[in-house]
């Protein structure tokens, strides 16, 4: 089976229902980075304190409080799962894509390794390994450079029209 550019052959409602998909994900997504950006200044020291609090600056705006291990395990298990059900979604629209098929296969397994990487290093983190803080910023960088490069060729190719044949 050919599914190198599939998509640019479905029917109209199934494009349709794949973008109403694609848009409601994408909302509940970069919500998410709303709120990484809103708790940790989406960067390396405030990712740090997020998980082992402030307790210790005197000047800090917002106490915060080392997470328990029970909210750190409810973290990871709860994002490593939802993500990746999100990324084999995606995954999976974007194998249908019309794309170099190195890169489709970049773009489609790189979002899983950055998932690990960036909820393995935030329980790390919590355990002391402090370095891991840039590895959680990389990595959780890197996952939403190839959701949103995925997300831009799933809609683009949606509307794309398909170049008919002259026989």
């Amino acid at each position: 089976m050919q599914l190198n550019g599939l998509i640019l052959t479905l029917p109209k409602e199934l494009k349709l229902l794949i973008t109403a998909f694609i848009v409601l994900l994408s909302v509940g997504f970069y919500t998410g980075l709303l709120f990484v950006g809103e708790t940790s200044s989406a960067n390396p020291n405030g990712i740090e304190e997020q998980y082992l609090g402030n307790e210790a600056d005197e000047n800090a705006l917002v106490m915060k409080f080392k997470k328990s291990e029970k909210e750190m395990l409810s973290l990871v298990h709860s994002h490593t799962l939802s993500m990746s059900i999100i990324f084999f979604l995606v995954g999976l629209l974007l194998s249908i894509t019309k794309l170099n098929k190195k890169f489709k296969l970049f773009l489609m397994i790189e979002p899983f390794a950055s998932v690990i990487l960036t909820f393995g290093g935030v329980y790390l983190l919590w355990k002391g390994l402090l370095w891991m803080k840039y590895i959680v910023m990389f990595s959780g960088s890197l996952m939403v450079l190839s959701y949103t490069i995925s997300i831009i060729i799933i809609l683009s190719q949606l509307f794309k029209k398909k170049k008919k044949k002259i026989d």
